[in-house]
């Protein structure tokens, strides 16, 4: 038996859809498009959806749109993919990092208090860059696996020092703090829909925001800096290529109509981990807070114990025909980041700790519960070779 980490959930309505869509003679800019970010927008609740090539093209014009300047900072975690800091650094800004939450991964009101303050007494030396005392100017927030952040602490922290908010829910659909749904926090959002996520368009992303002059400057820039004339050879503005095109919109719209569905077999899945792992030894299984009112699971990630070496236990897993991985590697420890910015082991303790022993398993909508029996069994004889 083999289980792969991720397989997409794609049924007759998404292939049916796409194509008849590849019939229709119109692959590009299109009502498709348009149809999926009216769809998305009621979906979140908010006014305005911009569908873009992908989760990180989402947050790049995101962060485009707030103007940011060169050597203005943007504080994020560094137990995340690496795009939630590489946006910045497109735009000049320098990003900084704040430790997490041992139990939710995330950044908390707390860690990110603590950091603020050390940012604004101490500034940030590395030998690589050399900043006297600041407070960051925007917060990149993002909901780690698709837990939400506890949003009440983090909006206080951030409007009693000024801080911008964007929000990285690139990993959340369907999640919700104290019922209001993710994406909704800070002045826009971003999700992505990789095939891994929980409704893919193969490749593709979505900013959601109630800013009007967010959504305008987005549309036009996705679009290579046309204006709202879209005039074909008038550029306004610096622009890019990030279009969603039509045959992704016509996936992304037939398994948005199936989002509810989706959601409750990947809750089915986490449960069923949770009662097979969680009587095993030298495995702690996902932590949910109490704030968090729905879950949209992105990936099932399992902490291990400080003893095992997790090095040989993901060899055996892969080795057994359970693909796993680390999950996340710190982007302050990514060879980039620290020739660029100098950032050093030991600056992040919890985030390299947790980085050290958290490994994700296979996680996807149809996996069975026979796979995960044997996803459970084969752990526990990685354990026993370790």
């Amino acid at each position: 038996m083999f289980i792969p980490l991720s397989r997409p959930d794609i049924t007759e309505r998404e292939i049916s859809a796409v194509t008849e869509l590849m019939s229709s003679g119109i692959l590009s800019i299109g009502p498709k498009v348009a149809e999926f970010e009216e769809r998305f927008a009621e979906y979140i609740g908010v006014e305005h959806a911009v569908a873009v090539n992908s989760g990180t093209s989402a947050l790049h014009l995101i962060v485009r749109s707030l103007d940011l300047k060169q050597d203005q900072t943007v504080i994020t975690s560094s137990f995340t993919f690496v795009s939630s800091a590489n946006v910045a650094v497109y735009e000049g800004a320098v990003p900084v990092f704040a430790d997490i939450d041992e139990a939710t991964y995330n950044i908390s009101p707390e860690t990110l208090e603590d950091a603020l303050a050390y940012y604004s007494k101490n500034g940030l030396n590395t030998g690589q860059i050399e900043l006297g005392p600041f407070i960051p100017d925007v917060f990149m927030a993002v909901d780690i696996f698709g837990h939400p952040l506890e949003w009440d602490g983090i909006e206080g922290v951030c409007n009693r020092h000024g801080v911008k908010i964007i929000e990285d829910s690139c990993e959340a659909l369907g999640s919700s703090f104290m019922g209001r749904r993710t994406g909704t926090f800070g002045l826009a959002g971003a999700f992505a829909f990789y095939p891994n996520k929980q409704i893919t368009t193969g490749e593709g992303g979505i900013i959601v925001t109630d800013d009007s002059k967010i959504a305008e400057l987005s549309k036009s820039m996705r679009n290579q800096g046309r204006g709202t004339s879209e005039n074909w050879l008038e550029h306004v503005r610096l622009g890019y290529n990030y279009r969603m095109d039509e045959m992704s919109a016509a996936l992304g719209l037939e398994q948005l109509k199936r989002i509810d569905e989706i959601l409750a077999k990947r809750q089915r899945v986490a449960d069923r981990y949770e009662k097979l792992l969680s009587k095993i030894d030298g495995v702690e299984t996902p932590f949910v807070a109490d704030y968090a009112t729905s879950i949209g699971w992105f990936v099932y990630v399992i902490r291990l114990d400080e003893k095992i070496e997790r090095d040989n236990f993901m060899k055996y897993l892969n080795d057994n025909g359970v693909q796993c991985r680390d999950y996340f590697r710190p982007i302050h420890l990514q060879p980039f980041y620290m020739t660029k910015f100098g950032f050093k082991n030991g600056m992040f303790p919890v985030t390299e700790e947790l980085a050290r022993r958290t490994v994700a398993i296979p996680f996807f909508n149809n996996l069975s519960e026979q796979e995960q029996q044997f996803v459970a069994h084969t752990i526990e004889k990685a354990l026993e070779y370790n």
